[in-house]
């Protein structure tokens, strides 16, 4: 990751625990603009709990910044509109909108002028931000469609989009390949990559290493709540304590000692 550009979301020593169980101990995690950063781990490793705590929905220890100001204590909402957003693993979408009705809900307009307008003329407000997340998910041919005539993995991409559409300055994406086919990954990946690459700092957490290790600039990897190795994911690939995780390895033996308080990662 280039040092030249600054961290976009960035958190440190970032915990959570319940009760005597650490389910995240510590995190120091880093997302730059443009860039397309993964979170992997073993079923349980902690990575949903990481995405709770950064976008606020579980209380936490440590500090959360977003573009350099502190957002630690911020609710979820306030958090969002500070240009935080996320996916959830479930894509819970409004099947009786269509596929562009759905990311305009999400879409702010620009002035409250065009929303007097929308509301004294009766015609909806067009986003430019729903178009061109349309576009960047490749979902303009679906955009008067309804949710529920659509595949899986069309809906994990309008729940994408839907996001997007948000203009957020970063981009928290909770399990997007849960449920899909290798087919339906491959494209998810692609419309990930090309979400990037317009600039949006994006955070993909996922349990399929193949698809973060193919499409992510660079990967951090959770075991048991903790960071066990980060880096570039050619070597990433190659960690022996990765590979221990992904083979699994007994709990005590995870980075050769024990796990505090006999905690372990939700």
């Amino acid at each position: 990751m280039s040092p030249a550009a600054a961290a976009v979301l960035r958190t440190e020593e970032l915990s959570v625990s319940y009760g005597g169980v650490h389910a995240l101990v510590e995190a120091n995690i880093e997302v730059r603009q443009a860039q397309l950063v993964g979170l992997i781990g073993p079923n349980g490793a902690g990575k949903t709990t990481f995405i709770d705590a950064v976008s606020g929905f579980t209380a936490s220890r440590g500090k959360v910044e977003l573009d350099g100001a502190e957002i630690s204590r911020l609710a979820p909402h306030a958090r969002a509109r500070r240009g935080l957003a996320r996916t959830w693993q479930s894509t819970e979408l409004f099947d009786d909108l269509t596929v562009r009705e759905n990311l305009a809900v999400a879409a702010r307009p620009r002035g409250t002028g065009r929303l007097l307008r929308s509301i004294l003329t009766g015609r909806p407000i067009e986003f430019s931000a729903v178009s061109e997340s349309l576009a960047l998910l490749g979902l303009d041919a679906l955009a008067d469609s309804s949710p529920a005539n659509l595949s899986q993995g069309q809906r994990k991409l309008v729940g994408v989009a839907r996001a997007l559409a948000a203009q957020p300055a970063v981009l928290c994406l909770d399990e997007p390949a849960a449920g899909l086919d290798s087919e339906e990954s491959r494209v998810l990946g692609e419309r990930l990559i090309d979400v990037a690459r317009s600039g949006t700092a994006t955070l993909l957490v996922d349990h399929d290493m193949d698809l973060v290790l193919t499409v992510c600039n660079y990967v951090y990897v959770l075991d048991f709540g903790r960071l066990i190795a980060q880096g570039p994911p050619e070597e990433v690939r190659e960690t022996p304590a990765v590979i221990d995780a992904y083979l699994g390895r007994p709990r005590a033996a995870v980075n050769d000692r024990p796990p505090a308080d006999g905690g372990g990662a939700v």
